[in-house]
């Protein structure tokens, strides 16, 4: 294998500094696979990975956390065998929601416990294609998401609706649900 010097050392030797080492000609290859390797790691406190989820989209859209303004993030949505989870980043933090669908329910990470905490509610805009989760905890712009909500109910209650609110038990899944105007009557 052929050898080289190290490019990142100054050429004088400082007093108290051992003389420059050859290194194989792979070993920046090999450092940088695992420099890559420790940025993929989570953050600590983030949800736990499945090696063999499916990414189903990407998606660079706006979100916005604790009924502040929206921001730019970007949304991951991956399969995990019994759950889809939507991976949202936003600027350094990252908010994953997790949804199941036999039966349907809801959680989000809680960074805090290191484990699933179900949503108290939840809500749909179509006209504005925003989800939000725990009333304006979290709120995301996510065409892609609805568009197949629409069209995996296109014959049921959502037909010409556009706000949909739903309630979930301590179990996380939903005991109560409403839409539109009905939704205002309720929050009264």
């Amino acid at each position: 294998m052929p050898l080289r010097r190290n490019p990142l050392l100054p050429n004088g030797q400082p007093t108290g500094w051992r003389p420059l080492a050859p290194i194989p000609a792979g070993g920046t290859l090999l450092a940088g696979l695992m420099v890559s390797a420790l940025l993929a790691i989570p953050p600590v406190g983030a949800a736990p990975q499945d090696p063999t989820a499916k990414v189903l989209y990407r998606l660079s859209t706006q979100c916005a956390l604790q009924g502040a303004a929206p921001v730019p993030c970007s949304v991951e949505a991956v399969d995990s065998g019994g759950a889809t989870l939507y991976r949202h980043r936003i600027g350094n933090s990252v908010e994953t929601v997790r949804i199941t669908s036999d039966p349907v329910t809801m959680a989000m990470w809680a960074h805090d416990t290191r484990s699933w905490r179900p949503l108290r509610g939840a809500s749909a805009r179509f006209s504005t294609n925003t989800v939000c989760f725990n009333g304006k905890d979290l709120c995301v712009v996510n065409p892609n998401y609805l568009n197949s909500v629409r069209e995996d109910r296109a014959n049921t209650r959502l037909q010409g609706r556009d706000l949909v609110m739903v309630h979930f038990g301590a179990d996380g899944r939903v005991d109560a649900s409403c839409y539109d105007d009905a939704c205002a009557l309720l929050l009264k």
